[in-house]
């Protein structure tokens, strides 16, 4: 089977969700009775994600510009295109664009009972600057 490009409707970030412009394009689900997909997610300059944790983990896969992201209590530390970045589950994070730099990255990440994210609070400007 063949997923044309296209073939999914893009959709904004939600503010709940998302600090700034985000744009989300569903890339997969996985066949069968195995719950986990793909997305690319692109963040304009100073764009990021609000604090979230994924009760199966979560792998991203850096395609384009330059970016951030940080687990809770540890260093916020810079991604390029290349970087595949893998958070544990269940493990406080952020990840986003730099202050001056769009960045795309592919998220994919498994469910558990149906959900795969629990978003928290937005990440505060002096977090993101920080």
């Amino acid at each position: 089977m063949i997923k044309r490009n296209g073939s999914q409707p893009s959709f904004k970030g939600a503010p709940d969700n998302f600090t700034g412009n985000v744009r989300v394009e569903p890339l997969f689900q996985a066949p069968g009775g195995v719950e986990f997909g793909g997305a690319s997610v692109t963040f304009e300059p100073g764009a990021r994600s609000a604090w979230h944790t994924h009760p199966c983990g979560q792998t991203l896969i850096v395609v384009s510009g330059l970016g951030w992201t940080q687990c809770w209590g540890e260093p916020k530390e810079e991604i390029r295109p290349g970087d595949v970045i893998t958070c544990p589950p269940d493990k406080k994070h952020w990840h986003g664009a730099t202050d001056t730099t769009a960045m795309t990255h592919f998220a994919i990440q498994a469910s558990k009972n149906r959900k795969n994210v629990e978003w928290l609070e937005h990440v505060t400007d002096e977090q993101y600057r920080s």
